[in-house]
């Protein structure tokens, strides 16, 4: 019986495709779903009725799944999230539903993508059978820039993305694009950012955006942390353009690295993540790092989304000759100096192995 079992030999790449009410999420799913690029996916939805599917395009469907002709399995969320991934896996297991490669899980317009990642990152079972590949999120070319300033959690969900997809560029001017891309790029300086027509984009633009990279089948961190974005910002001082601008709610977040030359003491670096997620933790809207640990000589690698943090990967040697310590932050509302003086502090009594606000 136990080789009749179709299990797969890693976790299955989960997705979050995120993006407030009317960003273009359904037009882009509706394409998504019939897309040729997207056969062995699993796409977990909040509502079939949103998405409009044409019948003549579903090759067979039951009450909350459908098998889509290109091959791709959509399945509508019942209840709670956990228990419908949980119970998609154990279909997959025993071969109810097509053996699918990929999860993408798309959040409702209003939803703060951070719930779901902390589902993802935490579910002991869930972490077992999936892991975090990115967040996805649309923004819409034409009212995306009145969106940000009105709606918190639109900048959150773009804080958060690993891709930004521009939406609805068909309808917008160019002078549009360019001052919302601009602003995208200040708030999130890693995330690509991919234009969209008439809702269509090139499934394999969306995915293999995490550490693992699937074309080597190996961690590939400096393209998963993409330091060097950062420190461009920084360099060419994005943050001082606006600051005055209270209707501006990315005004309030802040992207940046953090490098600290000597290697850290586990103890004292867990001391002062503690004492991050205990005062900060809602504001800091996400975190990746490599880590130089005191008598490691592979490097760790670490993952937070606000409260939450992912159990350390170590990788198996470092990937480059910089064997220096860099933890890239988006936060909300606090300066990077916070970052760089308490883990001074928290590290040793001078500082000279931090860099000057430099990454």
């Amino acid at each position: 019986m136990e080789e009749a079992l179709n299990i797969p030999d890693q976790p299955i790449p989960a997705s979050l495709l995120t993006g407030f009410l009317g960003s273009g999420k359904t037009t882009l799913l509706r394409a998504l779903l019939v897309h040729p690029g997207m056969e062995e996916t699993a796409v977990v939805i909040n509502e079939f009725g949103e998405i409009g599917l044409d019948h003549h395009l579903v090759a067979k469907s039951s009450e909350d799944m459908v098998l889509m002709n290109a091959g791709c399995l959509c399945c509508s969320i019942r209840g709670d999230l956990v228990e419908t991934l949980r119970g998609l896996y154990k279909k997959r297991v025993r071969g109810e539903v097509p053996p699918f490669k990929r999860l993408v899980i798309e959040t409702t317009g209003l939803a703060d993508p951070a719930p779901i990642l902390h589902t993802l990152m935490s579910d002991p079972v869930l972490m077992e059978r999936f892991r975090l590949d990115g967040v996805i999120t649309t923004v819409d070319a034409v009212n995306g820039a009145a969106t940000l300033d009105q709606q918190m959690e639109s900048v959150k969900q773009a804080a958060v993305a690993d891709r930004i997809l521009l939406t609805k560029c068909d309808l917008a001017d160019e002078d549009q694009i360019e001052s919302l891309t601009e602003r995208l790029k200040t708030l999130n300086p890693a995330a690509p950012l991919i234009r969209v027509e008439n809702g269509e984009v090139d499934p394999g633009k969306l995915f293999g955006c995490g550490l693992y990279d699937p074309a080597t089948k190996s961690l590939d961190v400096q393209r998963w942390l993409k330091a060097e974005a950062y420190e461009e910002s920084h360099g060419h001082g994005h943050h001082g353009h606006h600051h005055h601008d209270v209707n501006r709610h990315d005004e309030r977040v802040r992207a940046f690295c953090v490098t600290y030359d000597k290697p850290l003491d586990w103890d004292r670096l867990n001391a002062w993540v503690e004492m991050l997620i205990t005062l900060y933790g809602a504001q800091i809207l996400r975190l990746k790092g490599i880590l130089n640990i005191e008598g490691e000589t592979q490097p760790l690698v670490v993952h937070g989304v606000q409260h939450l943090f992912h159990r350390p990967v170590q990788l198996p040697a470092w990937p480059s000759e910089d064997h220096r310590s860099r933890l890239v932050f988006i936060v909300r509302d606090l300066p990077q100096s916070l970052f760089e003086e308490t883990l001074r502090s928290f590290n040793e009594e001078s500082a000279p192995g931090l860099t000057d606000g430099q990454a």
